[in-house]
């Protein structure tokens, strides 16, 4: 049975591909900080027969990351999900609005792809960088999320240029907001209900999941 391993597995985005690469033969190893959401996800993996194991992990802190890898042992896709955003003028954000996103974003990004890697390269395995649209281009009042989505763009674009002989590949992945608990502690969108759900970025993200070196949602 082929693994997969998601960050940020709890909720949103993250919640959607493990039920989506679940429901298509894959063990599910659900990482994320907080245990209930996670417990639920796995719980209803295994009401359709699917199989999942939790594993408690802090992208932020590399102890965390490290015994979370070591414990998933085998791996052959890994998608950074784990990501949080901050918005308004740029005047606004407090240091610790600026630490949490680039801890979090960017650090946790470079974090788990470390540790991921060996795993990976010995699978020929698939690695699958959630960026967003905000990689692409910059935007009113997200100019901190930007700057770390921008970021992992720029880490992943190098990846997929340092082990472009390699057996195994990194595909970036460019979505725009989702209606998802993303936005439940700001009121940067109006109304978030008007947007796609996950589920939908969720099953063209497995149906595109082939290799290539882009996944494009939007534009």
């Amino acid at each position: 049975m082929p693994t997969v391993a998601i960050t940020g597995a709890g909720t949103g985005l993250g919640k959607a591909l493990a039920l989506e690469y679940a429901e298509n033969g894959y063990k599910v190893y659900l990482l994320g900080r907080r245990n209930d959401p996670l417990q639920l996800v796995q719980h209803q993996i295994s009401q359709k027969g699917g199989q999942a194991e939790v594993v408690l992990c802090d992208v932020r802190e590399i102890a965390s990351v490290q015994i979370a890898f070591q414990r998933i042992g085998e791996l052959n896709v890994f998608i950074n999900n784990a990501g949080i955003g901050t918005f308004g003028p740029v005047d606004k954000y407090s240091v610790e609005d600026i630490d949490h996103i680039l801890d979090t974003n960017v650090k946790g990004t470079i974090l788990t792809v470390q540790s991921a890697l060996p795993l990976i390269r010995e699978s020929n395995g698939r690695i699958l960088t959630i960026i967003s649209t905000a990689g692409l281009r910059g935007k009113v009042n997200e100019s901190l999320y930007c700057a770390s989505k921008f970021a992992v763009r720029g880490f992943t674009e190098s990846l997929q240029q340092e082990y472009a002989n390699e057996d195994f590949t990194i595909t970036a992945v460019y979505m725009g907001g989702m209606n998802t608990p993303f936005w439940n502690n700001t009121s940067h969108v109006d109304d978030p209900s008007r947007l796609k759900g996950p589920d939908v970025v969720a099953k063209q993200i497995f149906a595109e999941d082939d290799g290539r070196k882009e996944i494009v949602i939007d534009r």
